[in-house]
């Protein structure tokens, strides 16, 4: 069985995180992970905060995490995948984006500024999977379901209380795909969750080919 984390922050993009892209990938492995995706946040106000130009050298910015810790593990024989935690402008929720290319973040800009419907949409289109990270926080609005194709049924989180029960029953109920992630920004982090599966992830197709399968166990552990 390989073990791999779905929901990975590095310091170098997330402002909240504190581990370098590298020093991660190497926690990782010596957690016995096989790969984990990248998924910083991408929210309007941290490409504003870049001041960049144009959007291609925004995107350029923005993937300096994952670019870094893919290097490393193409070195070090970690699966290393890019991902995004996207904050739609406006509200406090944030969905996972899984399958997603460096091409489409070029091509496509501003995906926080796209209603929920619009983002589902864009992400069939694209072959991509719309997860809603920690639906059951405090702050944040458990999406509909007509929107989503999967739910983050369990964060691992420890600083925050993710009402994991409720993302599963949400997850049962409305017939929807499961993830389960770290939520990773520091050492703390590693190895809080994420899935297994008896398939190696090791591309975006094969990612969203085990996620919609089913034919993995989410990693739980004590908050």
């Amino acid at each position: 069985m390989y073990k791999f984390d779905t929901h990975v922050h590095t310091a170098e993009t997330s402002p909240c995180g504190k581990i370098s892209a590298a020093e991660t990938v190497r926690l990782y492995k010596e957690a016995g992970y096989s790969g984990i995706c990248i998924t910083d946040h991408y929210t309007k106000w941290l490409f504003e905060s870049f001041r960049k130009t144009d959007w291609k050298e925004a995107v350029d910015r923005y993937l300096e995490g994952y670019r870094s810790a893919k290097e490393y593990g193409d070195r070090h024989g970690m699966d290393v995948l890019l991902g995004a935690e996207v904050l739609i402008d406006g509200t406090s929720n944030d969905y996972l984006l899984f399958g997603l290319s460096e091409e489409i973040l070029y091509d496509y800009p501003r995906l926080y500024a796209y209603a929920p419907e619009e983002l589902s949409a864009f992400a069939k289109k694209h072959n991509l999977l719309l997860f809603q990270a920690h639906p059951f926080r405090s702050y944040v609005t458990a999406e509909n379901p007509l929107f989503l194709d999967g739910v983050e049924v369990f964060n691992g989180n420890p600083r925050h209380d993710s009402r994991n029960d409720l993302a599963l029953r949400f997850a049962q109920e409305s017939n929807l795909l499961m993830s389960g992630g770290s939520d990773f920004h520091q050492v703390e982090d590693v190895g809080r969750s994420g899935i297994m599966t008896d398939i190696r992830i090791k591309d975006a197709k094969t990612f969203v080919e085990v996620l919609k399968s089913g034919r993995l166990t989410v990693i739980r552990t004590e908050n």
